[in-house]
């Protein structure tokens, strides 16, 4: 089984498997139970956040949490992803220090396109529900060659950002990619769907989980993959939206 999800991997799974859990084995209403409670936590801290900024001028902290903000979720990510027992106790920090970061861009999308928010949030909950009832009728089935494909593009994007991260400390930008022109705007559509269908294949994991009797520490790892799927398919929503905006 593989998942392009770095966090939901087959290597993780396959190491969860090993052994007799003694704490219960991971059920589907488990996992959807644990979703919900970061998700909840992600939109609590993500509110409070928004509620600061979008209230007035940006507070003293503001510029620090956005350049910065990011270290703590993804300091979590890593840990939870190398060891994925201490999912239970780490996953909700990270959906309340990365809710913190999502309410602040958000607020930011906001300010500029008034809008924006709820249509990017009506979206990706729309998103998830037709994956979902598609992966759930077998309209969509995950072989393995698209696991490998959605996996491969998925590294390839993650890697493109990560050179972009570098060059972007020295000041060098690459053109067109992050502007509003048809370039640009085809970029984001095509990591939009990207996204969405890492969903397909969370789903798929999440799914030969519970059939194999993985730990029950598992339904917290696996709530925490799909969290970080669902924000990402958000941002790049925000992003594409942004840039269809401003071309009005």
């Amino acid at each position: 089984m593989r998942s392009s999800n770095p966090t939901l991997s087959d290597h993780v799974f396959e190491k969860s498997r090993s052994g007799n859990p003694a704490d219960g084995v991971m059920t589907l209403n488990g996992t959807v139970l644990k979703t919900a409670i970061l998700t909840l936590l992600l939109v609590t801290s993500a509110s409070w956040s928004w509620k600061i900024l979008m209230g007035g001028s940006a507070p003293a902290w503001f510029g620090s949490a956005l350049t910065y903000g990011w270290i703590v979720p993804l300091a979590l990510a890593l840990i939870i992803s190398f060891k994925p027992t201490t999912a239970p106790a780490l996953a909700p920090v990270y959906a309340l220090s990365n809710g913190v970061l999502v309410g602040l861009i958000s607020a930011l999308y906001e300010k500029a396109f008034g809008g924006i928010v709820l249509t990017a949030v009506m979206l990706t909950c729309g998103i998830l529900f037709a994956l979902l009832a598609a992966y759930s009728t077998g309209m969509i089935k995950p072989t393995e060659n698209f696991k490998l494909g959605v996996f491969a593009a998925t590294g390839g994007i993650a890697i493109f950002y990560l050179a972009t991260w570098v060059l972007g400390m020295f000041g060098i930008q690459i053109p067109g990619l992050f502007g509003n022109g048809l370039v640009g705007i085809a970029f984001s559509a095509f990591v939009v769907i990207l996204a969405a269908l890492n969903l397909v294949l969370d789903f798929d994991f999440i799914e030969n989980g519970c059939a194999a009797g993985a730990p029950k520490h598992m339904e917290w790892y696996a709530a925490f993959g799909l969290l970080v799927t669902l924000v990402w398919l958000y941002l790049e929503i925000l992003r594409l939206l942004s840039k269809l905006r401003s071309r009005d």
